[in-house]
């Protein structure tokens, strides 16, 4: 479980102990079952990114806030924020000199001294390793509660929202917002719904100095892209998983003025290329594809 996550289904839980609703009231209300809500309100599974909107509803609290929380956290659950295995050191150590002259004779009886007082050594701190992991093992199952937690159980208390950007700027560009932790209360500079029903939406961090697009309703195949007059960064739906989700491209520094541009290919073949604009600063827009013509009958 990342820390994101342990983040969100703690502020769910507040939200629902300050709304006084219980499991059964949840389920009543919502179209989520009274068990799913156990599970997404004790962390052992990742609640829909609707049951997240219903339970903000209910409790009459905006939704912003935790829905960004949520992408975050989908991205790590999905497996897309996975940071790649840094490469393996490499042994630049000189190698010995096969010419070189052998040690005098006691410095091996020195070294063999010095290899039983390290083996010692080792023997001693592994004991005490096993009395500490031992402990704190047998503290953990005494003070843990218990993993079926009843309904009405004491809620942890508030988990403190401090996540901050990782980066600003030329820093950003080319990276994951949501790993930089720019995806939190960004803002949305135009939306547009494209002719295959897919929604595209640019969003702007003005903390990191980054613009980014994201994008749902998708088919496998489609592609969209960004770009604010510099590099184009552009992401493709993989797979169904990618589809049923949002997608977000890597990040484009702007700055104040800054104008943003995003275009959509669907994954058809004869699918034409829309692209939609936004300025940084400027109102938010709502766009959808032009009508195409009505065919006129035959004049008489």
């Amino acid at each position: 479980m990342t820390a994101e996550h342990t983040r969100l289904f703690a502020a769910l839980r507040e939200l629902r102990a300050g709304a006084g609703l219980s499991l059964a009231a949840l389920a009543e209300r919502t179209a989520y079952s009274k068990s799913s809500w156990e599970r997404y309100l004790n962390g052992k599974s990742l609640p829909p990114r609707q049951a997240v909107q219903e339970l903000c509803r209910l409790a009459n609290e905006p939704d912003g806030r935790l829905l960004a929380l949520w992408e975050i956290s989908e991205s790590h659950w999905s497996g897309r924020a996975v940071a790649p295995a840094p490469a393996p050191p490499t042994d630049e150590s000189p190698r010995p000199d096969p010419q070189e002259t052998p040690s005098p004779a006691g410095a091996g009886r020195r070294h063999l001294r010095g290899g039983r007082l390290g083996g010692r050594l080792l023997v001693v701190l592994a004991s005490a390793y096993t009395v500490i992991v031992g402990g704190v093992a047998a503290l953990l199952f005494f003070l843990l509660p218990d993993s079926q937690a009843q309904e009405d159980e004491p809620l942890p208390a508030s988990v403190p929202f401090s996540l901050a950007p990782q980066c600003h700027g030329a820093a950003c560009e080319g990276r994951d917002p949501m790993r930089l932790i720019c995806g939190i209360g960004p803002d949305t500079l135009a939306s547009y719904r494209t002719a295959t029903g897919a929604h595209v939406e640019l969003r702007y961090n003005k903390k990191c100095g980054a613009s980014w697009a994201r994008i749902w309703g998708t088919e496998i195949g489609d592609w969209v892209d960004v770009t604010a007059g510099g590099p184009t960064h552009g992401v493709r739906i993989r797979n169904k998983d990618d589809a049923a989700t949002f997608i977000y491209t890597e990040m484009t520094e702007v700055r104040p003025g800054s104008t943003v541009r995003a275009c959509f290919r669907p994954a058809s073949a004869d699918g034409e290329r829309e692209c939609f604009e936004a300025r940084v600063g400027g109102a938010a827009t709502t766009t959808r594809p032009p009508s195409p013509p009505v065919a006129s009958g035959p004049r008489e």
